[in-house]
């Protein structure tokens, strides 16, 4: 076995981002494709990932050179909307993200209109809250693109009550291309190191964003961008978008 370094790291990364590129553009091509239209018809796009999939949505939202109608969703916003107690958020004994009786709730916290669609994010795709909010959405008409690894969630069973798994809620479905349980590197021993889908995520994240902005522009619509805020006149730029989206976003 080679020795486990950062060298190893960066050569058994660029293979699996290899894939990724080789495999799914197609399919981030088609998520791009739902997200133009969606900002096209003034519409927002809603992008919900639990546990470390919340970092999906911070490369798309909020930030310098992101579309401004991005949404991130993170079930934490049931305790800073008052629905439930931080003690009850955190309990080990429920864990969370396993939930599958919460979908309506969380739907309902946000300005979400016909035209809006949705980004859902897990690696295993097997968690309640994910399946249980893809189901939501798709009951209430929206396009879903799901963004999960095929290796984990097919080698796994659902924790959701209908057995169904996040990728059958899929309208598009984005495989992350990472192994079962995202750990990379193999030790020689029982565990792994190195998780990947943090960086195959930003890879699909930052590629929806640029194929969106190629297909907006294509179609004459100007581009919903946020700038760097250092002039007078970017932060009126950005405030006014921010005030066209103000409670959606």
């Amino acid at each position: 076995m080679r020795e486990i370094n950062m060298d190893l790291f960066y050569e058994e990364m660029l293979k699996v981002v290899d894939v990724l590129e080789g495999k799914e553009m197609d399919n981030i091509r088609k998520a791009s494709e739902v997200c133009a239209e969606t900002i096209a018809q003034n519409g927002v796009v809603h992008v919900f990932g639990s546990g470390h999939s919340v970092g999906f949505g911070m490369e798309l939202a909020g930030r310098p050179g992101s579309l401004v109608p991005f949404h991130t969703i993170v079930t934490s916003d049931f305790v800073l909307h008052g629905k439930v107690s931080l003690e009850e958020f955190k309990d080990p004994d429920n864990i969370f993200e396993r939930r599958a009786d919460i979908a309506d709730r969380l739907y309902d916290l946000y300005d979400i209109r016909p035209q809006d669609s949705f980004i859902i994010i897990s690696n295993s795709g097997i968690n309640g809250v994910v399946i249980d909010f893809a189901i939501k959405a798709k009951q209430e008409g929206h396009k879903v693109i799901v963004v999960t690894s095929w290796q984990h969630t097919s080698a796994e069973a659902s924790r959701h009550p209908s057995g169904k798994k996040l990728y059958e809620m899929g309208d598009v479905v984005i495989d992350n291309c990472g192994p079962q349980g995202d750990a990379l590197i193999e030790t020689g021993k029982i565990e792994k190191i190195c998780s990947i889908s943090s960086i195959t995520g930003a890879f699909i994240a930052q590629s929806i964003t640029t194929e969106t902005c190629r297909l907006l522009s294509e179609r004459g619509v100007e581009l919903p961008l946020l700038l760097s805020e250092d002039s007078e006149e970017n932060r009126k730029h950005n405030a006014e978008l921010r005030q066209k989206y103000a409670g959606r976003i």
